[in-house]
């Protein structure tokens, strides 16, 4: 399987305002998701395109992952992002909603596998460990600084 489609919902007791101003501190990241990104330097930016080199953390690995990112001002964003190490790359969403009890985070990660040796554990390795990874990693970090 060539494409994975990964997607998931959580809702942050917080304001959207407290969410978005976090999730999209890129150049904080690795000091608030630090499960998540090593290092990040935001190597150019037009008002709100990014174009980002992140040494990210996943899998029990550091790897470089390239992005192209569009921050969409009080809603999230939107990346394109490159990973050479595991020939893979993908379009990733982070939208954010008001709902009653605080912010929906509406997350869709669109994963293309290059290497044809990658297809054959992808789907399970990628699939199901990669949410669960990311949810603790982003989603409980973000419960933890935001919801006291």
């Amino acid at each position: 399987m060539k494409h994975i489609h990964l997607e998931n919902s959580w809702i942050i007791k917080a304001p959207l305002e407290e969410v978005f101003s976090i999730i999209t501190d890129f150049e904080n990241m690795p000091k608030n998701f630090p499960q998540v990104a090593e290092s990040l330097i935001i190597t150019k930016q037009e008002g709100n395109n990014l174009e980002i080199e992140a040494q990210v953390k996943s899998f029990g690995s550091t790897f470089l992952v390239k992005m192209k990112t569009k921050i969409l001002p009080q809603r999230g964003f939107i990346s394109d992002n490159e990973s050479p190490k595991f020939g893979t790359s993908g379009h990733e969403e982070l939208l954010l909603e008001k709902v009653e009890s605080g912010t929906k985070i509406n997350y869709v990660y669109e994963v293309d596998i290059h290497k044809k040796w990658l297809r054959i554990i992808a789907k399970p390795l990628i699939g199901w460990f990669a949410m669960k990874a990311w949810e603790k990693a982003v989603v409980d970090k973000l419960r933890e600084i935001l919801e006291k």
